[in-house]
């Protein structure tokens, strides 16, 4: 076993799992906030549903075996037979332990049920979320991992697709995914009439702050171990992100009039999602270009939810579908070292149709079937309220003591009445 590379691996898996918390502020600042404790949940939950099935089931269904190139088997259930010292080759040469790689692809898998939750904020069930991302990782998620990278039929297109860290597998997959349930649940009260504004923009900042850092563990540790093209990765993921950001605000700027902080983030975000495939393959100047483009294109996508009437709260459609595109196409082309060219091309836009079409289908069966059955909307009256107290009996926000004094009613003293003119009504 290489220590040094399982370390690294190590290390990278734990800068995942901080991605999904950072996931959860970036849409929890997004969301107004009367429903931002039921957005911060809809992630965290992804941390303890998926986790138990992956070790249960998924990672034999991802990674044991093949059947038909469409999913793996059962062997490794439970993750039987995997002890301290089971080890498996790495894209480096070197042995790392099976262990770190098992933790390190499960916090792909819950990241990737994670991303779809800012497509149905503030109106959903939550008891419904959870068994929908627990039936969705099983029929959806481990199939198409298998595929990309467990040796299923994508891992075998010739020339084989390229996929470095998840933009078919995660990127593209989420973003389908959650354009099909929006489908299914239907708009938020309101939609297109009422304001929905992001309650806290400094939250978004830090959650997008977290999401860079940790992105680093997921673009770079997917070379499994420590040599030069994970250090190429690195910069690149930081090239392509930077781009995307300018890319964003400069296309901001020319059709809206503004730099926005939502756009600085959301363009950092496009630029993460569309260097994820890409970025092991490309050189800084390929990075620099997917990165602009990511920003830019999805800058304009997240408008066609206006346009063609469906409600994707959060542009997970805009930014993870359309980015996880980008980056997943243009590396047909700008891959380095004689691998780019039309036949790569046709693999990368084979896989990434085909992950549409069958995330798609697959996931608006799930949703209609949770439909009519236990139900996936909340009652209106819970949606206008507020999803939080309704589902989670708390608030984000307590007002309630500084409304009061801390000074006693003897020793206080009484404060001049305002004029009539400066009484103000707030919007909580």
């Amino acid at each position: 076993m290489n220590g040094t590379d399982t370390g690294f691996v190590l290390i990278s898996a734990a800068l995942v799992m901080l991605m999904t918390p950072g996931l959860a502020l970036f849409y929890g600042g997004m969301v107004r906030s009367k429903s931002v404790l039921n957005m911060l949940m809809m992630s965290f939950i992804s941390l303890g549903i998926v986790s138990i099935l992956w070790v249960l089931y998924g990672y034999s269904l991802a990674f044991s075996g093949d059947v038909g190139g469409f999913i793996g088997n059962l062997d490794l259930i439970g993750l039987k037979g995997i002890n301290a010292g089971s080890t498996m080759d790495s894209f480096t040469g070197n042995k790392i332990s099976v262990f770190a790689f098992v933790l390190f692809q499960m916090l792909f898998a819950v990241i990737t049920a994670a991303l779809m939750s800012g497509a149905l904020a503030d109106r959903v069930k939550f008891s419904s979320w959870m068994i929908f991302i627990a039936l969705w990782v099983t029929v959806v998620y481990f199939p198409v991992a298998h595929w990309v990278w467990g040796g299923g039929w994508l891992a075998q297109l010739d020339p084989v697709i390229i996929d470095f860290a998840g933009g078919t597998a995660v990127h593209i997959n989420a973003g389908i995914g959650a354009l099909a349930a929006v489908l299914v649940v239907g708009k938020r009260v309101g939609f297109k009439k009422d304001p929905m504004r992001p309650h806290n923009l400094p939250l978004v900042l830090l959650g997008t702050a977290m999401l860079w850092f940790g992105w680093f563990g997921f673009n770079a540790g997917s070379e499994l171990g420590v040599d030069g093209t994970t250090a190429m990765m690195a910069v690149n993921t930081q090239i392509a992100t930077a781009a995307a950001v300018i890319g964003w605000l400069v296309y901001e700027r020319i059709r809206h009039g503004a730099f926005t902080t939502l756009g600085a983030c959301s363009g950092a975000v496009a630029g993460l999602v569309a260097i994820t495939p890409s970025g092991g393959h490309v050189n800084a100047f390929g990075a620099m270009l997917i990165g602009v483009v990511a920003g830019a294109v999805c800058s304009w996508a997240v408008s066609l939810k206006y346009k063609l009437g469906y409600d994707d709260s959060l542009d997970v459609v805009g930014v993870h579908l359309v980015g996880g595109l980008i980056g997943t196409l243009m590396v047909g082309f700008l891959a380095i070292n004689g691998v780019g060219g039309g036949a790569q091309f046709l693999s990368q836009a084979i896989g990434a149709f085909a992950v549409m079409g069958y995330t798609f289908v697959v996931t608006w069966i799930l949703a209609f079937l949770i439909k009519k059955t236990i139900g996936f909307r909340a009652s209106e009256d819970d949606e206008i309220a507020g999803i939080d107290q309704a589902a989670h009996a708390e608030t984000a926000y307590d007002f309630s003591s500084a409304a009061g004094s801390h000074i006693s009613s003897s020793s206080a003293t009484p404060a001049p009445s305002a004029p009539a003119g400066d009484n103000k009504k707030v919007d909580a």
